[in-house]
């Protein structure tokens, strides 16, 4: 069984934040803990925030693979102009490149199936660009997830979600891609985004 850490513990909070975050916590810390710890207990108080180190450097290297504010930029102009063929065809490649078996969907709304050790995933990326999605697109998703006994659920999107619908996507555990997610996804293992 994979250790999941849970979304709200104090370390899964700060590999989310800005790295400097948990080294600033680390360095607090160790500062305190060196005024108020007697002389024989002042390395093992110094020692105690190793952990923090340790998430500042995970955070520090996560944030460093995510990509920029330009390359996100270029790459939803360039995705925004991609017809569904062409974009269907570049999420495909993402997808397998990340050691996703590939199956188009069976029916609407669910455009890929994919699958990797054991769990299957439903995409539904069809209104890629739409200016902004509501509620309904997300509940035929669950629904089709429900039916399809689907572990997992990705809806891709450019726009926006409603007020409605971020929350619905969150209660639901349905993963939403917007340009970051979906720039992350498309430059791994491919030489440019040209359609």
């Amino acid at each position: 069984m994979k250790f999941k850490m849970p979304r709200n513990s104090l370390f899964a909070v700060l590999l989310r934040a800005p790295w400097w975050i948990s080294l600033a916590i680390a360095a607090g810390l160790s500062l305190v803990l060196a005024a108020l710890l007697p002389d024989d207990y002042r390395v093992v108080g110094a020692l105690s925030t190793f952990p923090f180190v340790v998430i500042a450097a995970l955070a520090a290297w996560r944030q460093s693979q995510l990509p920029s504010a330009a390359e996100v930029a270029r790459t939803q102009e360039t995705v925004v102009a991609m017809t569904w063929s062409a974009f269907s065809a570049r999420l495909e490649e993402a997808f397998r490149h990340d050691g996703f078996e590939v199956r188009p969907g069976t029916a609407a709304p669910v455009d890929f199936e994919l699958q990797r050790q054991g769990r299957r995933m439903l995409v539904s990326a069809r209104r890629w660009k739409s200016a902004q999605t509501g509620v309904e697109p997300l509940r035929a998703l669950q629904a089709a997830r429900q039916a399809a006994d689907a572990s997992d659920a990705l809806f891709i999107c450019m726009g926006g979600l409603t007020d409605n619908a971020r929350p619905y996507a969150t209660a639901q555990g349905i993963q939403v891609w917007q340009a970051t997610e979906l720039a992350q996804a498309l430059r791994k293992g491919r030489k440019g985004l040209s359609a």
